[in-house]
This record gives structure tokens, sequence and C-alpha cells, in this order.
């Protein structure tokens, strides 16, 4: 009885399986975003249902954040590398298999799945007799999957070992969701020291109550705390500079001050409109190049989400460092440069900016706040007195440093800097 039920669930998760592995395809083998593979009408994805797809991008996901651990418990059972298409099946079924899904019908599963496929169907057997040998719960040998070495190694020398490690370790996990209380919060919830709330299994987000009517918004603790440290104030002309996805901009707009929301991507910024509706709160929502526009008056305050190297929201995204190299990281940083030195010069005298990126590497923000202080004769720094944080998380210059590993026993939070800086 027991392996009927097993059966039967392998056989309704078999289209969220072969939806994670096709997701996995266009990661590994065509080097997309996990956020592309979801945005492509025509991808991997575009025939799936919306309980189906979320499944399949956990579990891709999930494979991706173990990869190396999963590979080590592999080895031993596998003569040769097998092609990547197969190897994906192995790695799909050994994460479900870790995860404490029933062995039968996991294994089941990846054979279908194997015999499904053109470059895999000769190898069903192999795939069979290798899943056969790990055990429902099966622990993973090894520390937790490390950064590449191009990421790894700066943050070493920035951080240490030690540290390193506990972000590595924290990255490993399936994140927490994060919302920003705008009404009513959920049961649930657990009420975090900065003031976000924390869903460890949230299932379905627009299906959770107060989604609709606009009571909360999904954004890390992290990311949460710019808006704060900018302090905007209720009639307040304010800019939210790359403002996209637009957490920001709908916690700016809750302070009643005029906020103008700017950002050079207008698909992302029509859903930055989709969730001021929702939610109903307004902004001004201009897309435009930063690099090119004029504001028609000068503003009190500006927050500048600079873009960056992402990598502190990688246990969010793991694809991303096994999609980067490290190369960008000069044309990064010189945008982040110009992006500063426009902004202040948008703001009026007595005026405040809060810089941020969700970067892990002190190049993205330490070193930016040293250069632009030396830049810029007068520009001073205010430190941070939001409630909830650990003064340890503010660095000698006044900055605030988030790390994934801060708060790891309740999740982690995404790597961040961010700096309030006043305008002589």
């Amino acid at each position: 009885m027991a392996d009927a039920q097993a059966e039967q669930a392998s056989r309704a998760g078999l289209a969220a399986r072969a939806a994670a592995l096709a997701i996995l395809s266009s990661v590994m083998e065509d080097g997309q975003t996990m956020a592309q593979v979801l945005a492509n009408p025509n991808g991997p994805l575009k025939s799936v249902g919306a309980q189906d797809r979320a499944r399949a991008q956990r579990l891709a996901l999930q494979v991706i954040r173990l990869l190396e651990p999963v590979d080590r418990l592999l080895e031993p059972h596998l003569r040769k590398s097998p092609p990547l298409a197969v190897m994906n099946i192995l790695r799909l079924a050994v994460t479900e298999l870790h995860d404490g899904t029933a062995a039968h019908g996991v294994v089941n599963a990846a054979v279908e799945l194997a015999r499904k496929g053109k470059r895999t169907t000769a190898m069903a057997g192999l795939i069979n007799a290798v899943l056969r040998k790990v055990p429902a719960g099966a622990p993973l040998p090894g520390p937790a999957q490390r950064m590449p070495r191009w990421l790894r190694q700066p943050l070493v020398h920035s951080y240490g070992r030690d540290v390193v490690s506990a972000i590595e370790a924290v990255q490993a996990l399936a994140p927490p969701l994060d919302i920003t209380p705008h009404g009513t919060t959920l049961p649930s919830a657990e009420a975090l020291p900065t003031g976000s709330v924390r869903l460890a299994e949230p299932g379905q987000v627009s299906g959770l109550p107060g989604y609709a009517s606009g009571d909360w918004w999904v954004q890390d603790a992290a990311a949460a705390l710019a808006a704060p440290l900018l302090g905007a104030k209720s009639g307040e002309t304010v800019l939210d500079l790359c403002a996209a996805p637009g957490g920001k901009t709908l916690q700016l707009a809750a302070t009643g001050a005029k906020v103008t929301a700017l950002d050079i991507s207008a698909p992302r910024m029509a859903r930055v409109s989709e969730n001021l509706a929702r939610t109903g709160l307004t902004a001004e929502i201009v897309v435009a190049d930063a690099l090119h526009w004029q504001p028609p008056a000068l503003f009190d305050a500006i927050l500048l989400d600079a873009p960056c190297s992402a990598t502190g929201t990688i246990r969010r995204h793991p694809e991303l460092p096994f999609l980067k190299d490290g190369t960008e990281l000069p044309d990064l940083t010189a945008l982040q440069s110009a992006l500063l030195d426009r902004a202040l010069g948008w703001l009026k005298p007595g005026g405040r900016l809060v810089f941020c990126t969700c970067s892990l590497l002190p190049a993205e923000g330490e070193a930016q706040l040293a250069a632009a202080l030396t830049r810029h004769p007068g520009l001073t720094v205010e430190r941070p007195t939001l409630p909830g944080i650990d003064p340890a998380w503010i660095t000698a210059d006044g900055g605030l440093r988030l790390r994934p590993d801060y708060w790891a026993d309740k999740g982690g939070m995404d790597g961040f800097f961010m700096v309030r800086l006043l305008k002589p």
C-alpha cells in the first residue's frame, strides 16, 4: 500500500521534476539565470502549471545549492562521469532523497525521466542501479558547497575562512520568506528585531492572507533596512534610484514622502506599478537611464541601490556565482561610482543619500564609501541608529555591513553594504 502511494505521488510530481531538469539544463548548459528562465515565455516552464512550476523552481534551486556535496556522494558509485543530462537526473534524485522524500518514488521517477529523454534513455539502468545504493535521508559528505575561487578568495581575505565557511553553510539552506508589513501581518510569522516578518514555509505567496489586499510585500530583511536608514519623512521629495523590483519604493511611499522611482528597465518597473496599486501606495514612475536623466528639481533625500555583483543574494539565487567569473567587477564598480556622483548632484544642500549594494565584496561597499569621501570634500557619514541592528554590523567608517551568516539560527539574511551620507 505504501509503495503504491509513493508511486502515485512520484507520477504526480513527474511534471515538476521534468521542469526542474529543464531549468538545470538552461542554467548549466545555456548559462541563464533563474530569473531569465522564469521570465522566458517560450522557456522550459511555458506549459507547466503554477503548482508544478513552483515546485520545479524549488527543486532546481536546491540541487544547485547542494551540487558539490551531492556529487561527492555520487562519486564512489560512478566509474566515470556520465553526460550532464544523466548527472542532473542523479543530482535531482539524490537531493530529494537527502531531503527525506520516499526512496521508492524518487527512484521510479528518475528512471522514468531517463527513459523519456533522448540523451538519457540508454542510461536508465545505470540511474536505477546507482540510486538504489542511496538511502532516503542520506547525509551529504564533506563541507557545504564552496563559492567559486574568484569570489571565495577575496571574501576569505576580507572576513577570514571561518566567516566564509559560515556564510556557505547558510547559503546551502533554502531561505525563509521575509515580508515587510504595511497592515495586518500573518499569524504564523516570526517578527524579526528590525521590523521585518519571517515565514519559514510560506507556500504560494499570492495565496497568503493579506497579499491581495496589500498588507505586506516580499522583501529580504537586510534589503528592508535601506529605506529606514534613509529616514524619509512625510512631504519630503525622495528619489529611489535603480528602484526595481520596488520593495524600497513601497517603503518610502508608506512614509508619506513624495517618491520618484527611477529604473532603466520598463518591464521591471511595470511590476513596481502593479505592487503600488496592490498596496494602495503612490509614487511617480520614471523609466530612464540614470546616467543621462536629469531631474526637474533637487531632492531632499535619495536612495541609490546600485547595480552590483549580487553576491549577497546567493542564498536565494545559488546559480549566480557559477554564471560569473568576476570579470564584470571593474565595470560595475565604475558604474556605481558614476551613479553615486550623479545622485549627490541631485541632492539639496543638507540632503541625505543612502548608497547600498547587495554585494559581499568590499570593492562594491566599503571601498566605494572611502573613494566617495575622497572625491567629495565635506561629505559626511551618519552612523546608523536603526532598531534591532547589532552594533557589530556597523563598520569603522560608519557603514552597515550585513552578511548571510548573521541570524544564522533564524535562516540568515542577504549580504548588503549600506551607508547614509550627508551633503554639505
